[in-house]
């Protein structure tokens, strides 16, 4: 159920992609990226004071499922908005090191909430953490967005390419470039399932697997998340040496080729070999989101690039991504197969790999 919710944020993802997007195309990225933040910071802080069942009866999962689809909405345009804005204003030798800084942004977010978590598992007894612990790091997102909001309305903002769009860009995205949002769907499947099941669905597949305590999980997942910045931020600068497709491609192979040996090393009993085991995936993972934001930014067309990226990484994103905790989760329960996250990892390694090889290669492109 718990998976459920987070599953129905993602599925709104599309839609936030269309909204801001077209929000960043027609008047400003800037503007695309004030809107994103505010809608993820009020719902964010919602959740933190959010009355219990026990207080307000059904209205609260109703309540908190409409804060996940105002934070899936936001989402779908912040993080490739983000992407598009840090990219667009880099120099032309560095958009593979630049993309993967703003991919490392979304990871640190994921870092700092694994670490909180394994904090306060530590400091609180587990009937505190339950009653009311739980609720202090939504608080804190009233806070950061606030900050955010007054440093992006400082942010330079760089041409506007809306005089180019001679129809709606989603109307223009559909008609004239369906091929290449084809394209960014079937490059974002790798990433789309394998971070989802890797670092955020294993915490909860570690606990059942493994019987290992919330509070160790997390703790394997918080060093396993710092690896993945690292190998990110290599991978986005091996891009702008090499090309961003021999990168994308060695990643895939890699991938397909080691996830169901990772996967089995974290059926183990070895804390030791879980963390190296995660640690694997963190480096094939990490070399493929290394290099996939620059391929995609720079395989749009200016005028509608926040529009076509946006539709493109949350069509997958969205919806495989989205889903795949909770289908990780009823597949294993109703086939009893602990493995059955190595397969998946390994069916969308195999799209993404056969995708990325019809894509052109974009390092040397002017954008």
């Amino acid at each position: 159920m718990a998976f459920g919710i987070f599953a129905i944020g993602f599925l709104m993802r599309p839609l936030g992609g269309i909204v801001i997007g077209y929000i960043g195309d027609r008047v400003s990225r800037q503007a695309a990226l004030t809107v994103s933040i505010v809608a993820m910071a009020i719902p964010t802080f919602l959740i933190g004071i959010m009355p219990g069942y026990d207080t307000i009866g059904i209205a609260a999962p109703i309540l908190l499922t409409l804060c996940r689809v105002i934070q899936g909405l936001s989402v779908g345009g912040e993080y490739p908005t983000l992407l598009i804005y840090m990219i667009e204003t880099s120099p032309k030798n560095k958009r593979g090191f630049v993309g993967a800084m703003g991919s490392s942004s979304a990871i640190v977010g994921m870092l700092l909430g694994s670490g909180v978590g394994a904090a306060l598992g530590v400091v609180l007894s587990p009937e505190h953490l339950d009653a009311w612990g739980w609720r202090i790091p939504f608080l804190f997102g009233l806070v950061i967005g606030l900050a955010g909001y007054f440093l992006r309305r400082g942010s330079p903002e760089h041409a506007n390419h809306a005089s180019a769009v001679t129809i709606n860009p989603v109307v223009e995205t559909f008609k004239n470039h369906r091929p290449l949002l084809v394209k960014l769907a079937g490059v974002s499947a790798l990433l789309a399932v394998s971070f989802y099941l890797i670092f955020v669905y294993i915490v909860s597949w570690l606990e059942l697997v493994d019987k290992i305590p919330p509070s160790k999980s997390l703790e394997i997942n918080t060093l396993s998340m710092i690896v993945l910045i690292l190998i990110t931020l290599s991978a986005g600068a091996l891009s702008d040496r090499i090309g961003r497709k021999p990168v994308l491609i060695t990643a895939a192979l890699a991938t397909l080729i080691f996830s169901i040996p990772l996967l089995y090393g974290m059926y183990h009993q070895s804390d030791l070999v879980i963390q190296l085991s995660q640690i694997g995936f963190a480096l094939v993972v990490g070399a493929f989101n290394g290099a996939m934001p620059a391929l995609m930014v720079e395989s749009a067309p200016a005028h509608i690039r926040t529009t076509v990226v946006a539709l493109g990484y949350n069509l997958t994103v969205g919806i495989l991504g989205g889903l795949t905790p909770l289908v990780a989760s009823w597949l294993i329960h109703r086939t009893e197969n602990e493995m059955i996250p190595a397969y998946m990892i390994v069916a969308v390694a195999v799209v993404s790999l056969i995708t990325t090889m019809f894509v052109a290669e974009t390092y040397k492109k002017d954008i």
